[in-house]
């Protein structure tokens, strides 16, 4: 039994689960921070994100049939999640994500939780420009160093297509850096 079929066996037993749901987000609290905070930008939206994540895990661990691996159900879970915050908070405003986003990353120097230097926010504004598929895409292989095939698994899209998506992205990334 590897070490992922183990600890869903414990979150699904109820006589382990809690140890097991905090073993779970010791292993993955740190990382699904930093990949929701890239796509809401803001330190205490990702942290509300984070909380809705794991309640959804938790909620829903009995549902996982182990077809996949259980950090891309996870990630799944938080991609989801981050995109649905976004969605909602555009329509609570009544502007569009676009707009949005441009907004939040014009924001993250007021952040005291980003220690980014200007080329950092240059390149978190470069990349809100980007569709948001392509968002993800960039995130995921340049800052999470995932590989195309946990992509894949996580978003539901061919390695190909997501390798097309990486490549326009960091295209369109450059092209902004060389005008800004």
């Amino acid at each position: 039994m590897t070490d992922d079929n183990l600890l869903v066996a414990q979150l699904k037993n109820p006589a382990t689960q809690e140890q097991a749901f905090r073993k779970l987000m010791l292993l993955y609290k740190k990382r699904l921070y930093w990949h929701i905070r890239k796509i809401v930008l803001s330190h205490d939206d990702t942290d509300d994100v984070l909380q809705n994540t794991f309640i959804k895990v938790f909620k829903n661990i009995h549902s996982f049939k182990e077809e996949s691996k259980l950090f891309s159900w996870i990630y799944r879970i938080a991609t989801n999640e981050a995109i649905s915050f976004i969605n909602k908070k555009a329509a609570k405003h009544n502007v569009d994500i676009s707009v949005l986003q441009h907004t939040m990353a014009e924001d993250l120097t007021s952040d005291s939780y980003f220690s980014g230097d200007e080329i950092q926010l240059l390149l978190q504004k470069a990349i809100v420009t980007l569709p948001q598929k392509q968002q993800l895409v960039f995130n995921m292989k340049y800052f999470d160093e995932m590989k195309y095939t946990d992509m894949s698994e996580i978003l539901g899209t061919s390695v190909g297509a997501l390798k097309a998506s990486y490549f326009h992205a960091v295209k369109k990334i450059e092209d902004y850096l060389k005008t800004h």
